[in-house]
């Protein structure tokens, strides 16, 4: 894995990548806002101390998140999620989708969707799906570690394609 820091596009309203820096979330903000869209939604899913088991069972105590992604694989898929953002909600200003790689701790941000759009419902609607179909498309794998052990892939599933994710 390869992971880059990430530096808006010259050109173009998707800004997509892997990085094994911080995310800057106001940064990201601050790209997505367009004079044509009234609404910016922010997605930020963080490290937690707790996650649910492969047998739905809660495990308490977690400590660290690390991911790992191979950067050929991963950055065709969230150009996929993009792409199929934009066909769904074909007003959509600009796409943001930054996933972290490497170890994380807790409250450290581990993924980003930010999606700018004229209105607020469809704003939402694609943040929404852009987070889900991240989540169930590219592949990106964690290990999560806890009091006492850890474990690759808790929670994994075989991706899908990003037209397969159910939308709002």
């Amino acid at each position: 894995m390869h992971a880059v820091d990430l530096v808006p596009p010259a050109t173009g309203d998707d800004w997509l990548g892997l990085t094994q820096q911080p995310l800057d979330v106001a940064a990201a903000y601050a790209w997505a806002v367009r004079p044509s869209c009234g609404a910016v939604v922010v997605f930020s899913g963080t490290v937690r101390d707790h996650a649910t088991d492969e047998a739905g069972v809660l495990r308490t105590g977690v400590t660290a998140l690390t991911y790992e992604a191979y950067l050929e694989q991963a950055m065709p898929k969230m150009a996929e999620v993009a792409h199929e953002l934009r066909r769904r909600w074909p007003n959509t200003g600009r796409v943001i989708i930054h996933h972290r790689v490497g170890p994380l701790h807790l409250g450290d941000s581990s993924v980003l969707v930010v999606v700018s759009a004229p209105h607020r419902p469809e704003a939402f609607d694609a943040a929404r799906y852009g987070i889900d179909a991240v989540k169930a498309s590219v592949p990106i794998w964690k290990l999560e570690s806890w009091d006492g052990g850890s474990d690759w892939g808790t929670g994994a599933h075989q991706p899908v394609e990003p037209s397969q994710v159910p939308g709002a």
